[in-house]
Order: structure tokens, then sequence, then C-alpha cells
């Protein structure tokens, strides 16, 4: 029984002693950046070589060269133009940062020595290099390295201040790429030439130089502000890229809005338009129909009338109408000419008063 227990204690032991060696492990690939090893130091062109990689970023999208020029050391010499680009591979890390991918071997359009290698797509660069000997290749000496400064990428990259109003209208939106740089060389760096580049999609970037008017003494470091400007109406998503000696220091993402004053300004164009082109063609042919003649008359006859004028308080008596010789208003029925009439009193009578007739 006692045997049994001594037993279970050293194993729960040795399980934790190997868990800790696991967690050093990882914690120290995870210090030292990204690793790359391969299943075979050296193949020949048109076989493949299986690419191991550890302590990248999770979840990252990856490529993978064989690349001329180039050692562990000093890195790719020419940047992407020394490698077999045709022949790249593409692979997405897990969960933990680990990756494991065929690659064909293909000669690259430069001497050796030559390295597989790897670095990130998206996101915050990164790059390892491991040693691959392409058997036929021609092999042909580096060249010296400066002796100067060398700059190196101290911080990420950010884009910083804002676009105006007339950026809603169409203007050409407008950035400043920020970052910090320091010089790892023996020598002082002045006036450095970077090439910043925007790509839009699946585009390759378009490349501008940018220069950055000071001196950078050895061992010390400096903030650099680069303006990036993209073509007038640019909407939708953009990579901007930053590149020096030939070598692809960042990457940063640009999400730029669509210019809605634009759309407003071609809708209000296309009603406004028709409206004004309908009014002037119908004054032209008002002017130009011809005129018939009761037109004017016509017109005239359609007008609102007018109102009557207020009349007086004071008003005047009709006119007495004349009567005729003939004609009599006491005249007998059946006599339409009048001749016959009734006896005409001149008299004038009393209405509260009766007339008196005589005996007959």
């Amino acid at each position: 029984m006692s045997g049994k227990v001594w037993v279970a204690r050293w194993a729960a032991v040795a399980a934790v002693l190997a868990l800790l060696v696991s967690s050093a492990v990882g914690t120290a690939g995870a210090v030292g950046g990204p690793v790359v090893t391969l299943s075979t130091a050296q193949a020949g062109a048109g076989g493949s070589v299986v690419v191991n990689g550890s302590g990248w970023r999770a979840r990252t999208l990856l490529m993978l060269l064989v690349c001329g020029r180039a050692t562990p050391a000093r890195g790719v010499i020419g940047g992407t133009n020394s490698c077999a680009n045709g022949d790249g591979r593409a692979v997405t890390t897990d969960a933990q940062g680990a990756f494991s991918k065929k690659l064909p071997v293909a000669e690259p359009p430069v001497p050796c020595p030559c390295v597989v290698h790897v670095a990130t797509v998206t996101g915050a660069g990164a790059e390892a290099d491991a040693v691959l000997q392409v058997a036929g290749h021609p092999v042909a000496p580096l060249p010296d390295e400066p002796s100067g400064g060398r700059l190196a990428m101290l911080s990420d990259t950010r884009l910083a201040g804002s676009s105006g109003v007339l950026t809603w209208f169409g203007a050409p939106p407008s950035r400043s790429l920020v970052f910090t740089v320091g010089n790892t060389g023996t020598g002082a760096i002045k006036d450095p030439v970077f090439q910043v580049g925007s790509a839009h999609g699946v585009f390759a970037p378009q490349w501008d130089d940018r220069q950055w008017h000071g001196t950078l003494a050895p061992g010390k470091k400096a903030e650099v502000r680069l303006p990036v400007e993209l073509s007038a109406g640019a909407h939708g998503d953009y990579t901007v890229s930053l590149k020096y000696d030939g070598k692809v220091l960042a990457e940063q993402p640009w999400g730029v809005g669509r210019p809605w004053g634009v759309t407003l300004f071609w809708i209000l164009l296309c009603l406004v338009v028709p409206a004004a082109l309908f009014r002037i063609g119908m004054a032209v042919v008002d002017r130009v129909r011809p005129r018939r003649p009761g037109a004017a008359r016509l017109t005239r006859t359609l007008r609102l009338p007018r109102l009557p004028r207020p009349r007086s308080r004071t008003t005047e008596p009709p006119p007495s109408t004349p009567t005729l010789p003939w004609f009599s208003p006491d005249s007998v029925p059946g006599d339409p000419a009048g001749r016959l009439s009734a006896p005409h009193n001149d008299s004038p009578t009393s209405p509260t008063t009766p007339t008196t007739k005589g005996p007959t």
C-alpha cells in the first residue's frame, strides 16, 4: 500500500516538473521572438521542405519564400526582389502561434547564400529566417555591409490627424504616418529617405519617396512623421506601407469613409438640371409657336373681373321716365292703342278722404 502511495507521489511531482519546463520553454520562445526550423538543411530545385514555426502571434497570416543573398544575421538583401515569389506559400498560425507547412524548393533570382524567409502579411511586422542550401544553385559572396548607421524600427506605426470638411465632398484624404526609429549602427544617419505606399484591397501599393530632415546619431532614436495622401474621392479599406532601403518595415490599415457630399451633389444635379431644361424648353416653345387672331382677345376675356367700387351712402333719386303722349298707364283694357282712357283727375286726392261721385 505504501509503495503505491510513493509511486503516485512521484508521478504527481514529475507531472508538475514537466508543466514547469514546458511553461519555461514557451516563455523563452515568446521572449526570443518567432522561430523557424526546417525538416532538412539542403534540398534541390523541384524538391520540397517542411517549414515549422513557433512563437508567432495566434491566428496570423504568414508568407513563406525561398530567398537568395540572405543570412539570418543580415536578413534578405534587396527585399522580396531576391526571392522566388512565384513559388511562395501562405499559412495561418494556430491558437498557440505555431504552424507547419510544406514548401516547394525553387531557385531564387539571385545567387545564394539562401534562406527560407517567413514574414507576417498583415498587422505588426515580424519575420524570421532559416538557412537552406539549394543544391545546384550558384553561390556568391554578400556585398560588404556599410560601416555607417543602420536604421531600425522601435515602435508600431500609427496614423495621426484628421481630414477636413472638404473630404466629405471628395477632397483627397490625408494623414501623417508616425513611428519611432533608432540608429543601431556605428555612424550617423542624415536625412534618410523613406518610401510610403498606399494600397486599396488586393492591389499592389504605389510607392512615393518621403525624406525626413534630420540627423540620427548612433544609439539615438527619433520620432518620424511622414505625410500620406490618397487620391480624390478615395474611400474603403486601404493599407499604408513603409519601406526603407528596399525592406518593408511596417504596414498600417486605414479605413476611409465614403464622401457622401458628392452623392448628395449628384442627386441634386439629377433633379435640378431636368427641371431647368424643362422650364427653358417651355419658354422657347411659348415664344416660337404662332399666335391665333383671337388669342389676345381670349386672353383679355379670361382676366379676373374687376371688383365693384363701393357706393357712397348718399344715393341720388333715379331719373324720371318721360311719358309718351300716346301711352297712358290708365288705358282701358281692350284698347291696345290707348285711345280710350278713363278720366284723369289732375287734382291731388288725399289718401284718407274718399272721392264723392255726383248723381248721374
